[in-house]
Parts: structure tokens; sequence; C-alpha cells
């Protein structure tokens, strides 16, 4: 089976426990709940459960508990995404191909919805505490899954982004900001998966730099392709950040400098994995196949 069979049969795998994880649409709250869906519904790489899994076989994880994580973290990362496109951030019409919630929905079930998929992210996650009753792994992973999406993370980074919106800012503030707003998820996902393994300490911080690298690559990635791609392959507008006046990587130092910095960037992170004794092929392929990904 080549890489990108089996990258389909593994997005396959996730995507079934995700869709097992998401409310029934019934109730006085069913335009609410049918947002939540249509958002998590909408496709996409399933990045970030897809690493948080490949991290959990990396160090041999074989059970359950893990599957309440995968979907915890994309409801995160889904949450983020209705947000970032209300009008009050990046006002985009559309995402992995189609309108995005609010257009679809209203800004404020938008908004709500964003809420009610961050709030069921703690509730799903919470489901592994009785799939093994006194495994402190899962206490350690629930842990770094609320550091890294709050205010020391996801969040903290997007208010730094919406509070520098349209204005000039450093190179140190926006690598501030890529390492919370887009690591910080990457950090959580890949650190939960080797946690919930039984990792070494040792070897979670590893993992948690390797990620870091990823997450700031993957960034300057999606700056890029920003500027040179196209809306049919992207799924959702190009130029959107010269649009909004937004400083990025490739604004501050050229879409030379950028490439540079992505290939700099997943060497050091291919690296680091291959230093630890435990492999995982199909890991490596993946980290470099979303950091020079076209979409």
């Amino acid at each position: 089976m080549n890489f990108e069979q089996e990258m389909k049969k593994k997005v396959e795998q996730i995507q079934n426990t995700i869709m097992s994880y998401l409310p029934e649409e019934t109730g006085f709250q069913k335009t609410l709940l049918e947002a939540m869906n249509y958002s998590m519904r909408a496709g996409g790489k399933r990045l970030r459960p897809l690493l948080m899994m490949e991290t959990y076989r990396l160090f041999e994880g074989n059970s359950k508990v893990i599957e309440p994580f995968l979907a915890a973290i994309e409801m995160i990362h889904t949450h983020s995404l209705i947000h970032d496109d209300l009008p009050a951030i990046d006002n985009d019409e559309y995402r992995r191909g189609r309108k995005t919630t609010h257009v679809v929905y209203g800004e404020a079930m938008g908004i709500l919805a964003g809420d009610a998929l961050l709030n069921l992210s703690y509730e799903t996650a919470a489901k592994a505490f009785s799939l093994e009753p006194g495994n402190h792994n899962v206490e350690r992973a629930f842990s770094v899954m609320a550091q890294k999406t709050g205010i020391f993370g996801m969040i903290g980074g997007q208010s730094v982004d919406v509070e520098c919106d349209k204005t000039e800012f450093s190179k140190e503030k926006l690598e501030f900001i890529y390492c919370l707003k887009t690591s910080a998820l990457i950090e959580s996902s890949m650190m939960i998966g080797a946690i919930l393994a039984g990792a070494s300490d040792e070897k979670v911080k590893v993992i948690e730099q390797i990620a870091r690298k990823v997450g700031f690559a993957f960034q300057i990635q999606d700056d890029i392709l920003d500027v040179t791609s196209t809306m049919d392959i992207l799924g959702k507008p190009i130029n959107s950040d010269e649009k909004n006046h937004k400083t990025t990587y490739v604004t501050l130092n050229g879409l030379e400098r950028a490439r540079e910095e992505v290939n700099r960037m997943s060497k050091e992170a291919i690296a680091l994995l291959e230093s630890l004794e435990e492999k995982n092929e199909f890991l490596t392929d993946l980290i470099l196949y979303l950091i020079n990904r076209e979409k």
C-alpha cells in the first residue's frame, strides 16, 4: 500500500471515530446542533487527530482510550475555524470548499456553534476517564489539551493576532502568534498521543519540540499557499491575508525566504523524530506531506 492509499484509509477510520461523537440533531436547540455538525462534517485533512494517532502508534499505544481525544482535538480545531471566519475576525465566506458556518446559519449561531464545540470537546475527552479508570496518563493528556487550547496556547495566540490586526509588527511577535495559534494545538495532539501510550517525560518533550517545528512550518506554508494557490485547490479564498492587511511570514520576509524556512523547519522536525529509537515510517511521511502540502 502506498502513502496516499494508507493515508486515505487512516483518515476514514478517524473520520468514523469523530462522527460517532457528534450530537444528534434534536430538541429545541436543533439549529445549534445542525450548525455544529455542519462544520464538523465539512471534511478537512483531520491533521491533528491523525498526528495524535500516529504518535500514539509510534510508542505502541493500542487502546481505545485515545478515541475520545481524537474527536475532541478536531472539535477544538473546528471551533477555531468557525470563529476565525466570523465577520469580527477574518470575515471569510468559504471554508473547505463550501460556505462558512456564519454565512449559512448567521453570525450569532456561528458564535454559539464555535462555543458549543469547544465545550463539547472537553465533554468528549472526559469520556476517556471512564474507559480506563485510574490511568493517570488520561489526566495528564486532559491537562495538556486544556493548556494548549487556552490563554497560554491557541486562544492566547489568536488574541494577539486579533490585537495586531491591520498593523505591522515584529518578527518576534509573529513567531509568538504562530507558536501559540497554530503550533500549540499540533503540540497538544502529538503530546497526547505520546502520553497516552506511556512515553517517558523526556520523549514527550522531544515530541513537543517536533510538533512545534511542524506547526510553525505548517503555518508558513499556509501563508505561502494564500499567495500562490487557487480557490479551487485551497477550498477557501486566496489572498485573504492581503485583503485583511495581515502581517505574515511572506509579507515580512518574502516568498523565497518563507520557502527556505519551511524546508529548514521540516528537516529539523524529521531529524528529531529520527533521533528516537521508536520508529513510525508513516508518521515521518505524514509530516513531510503536511508541511509541503498544496492545500
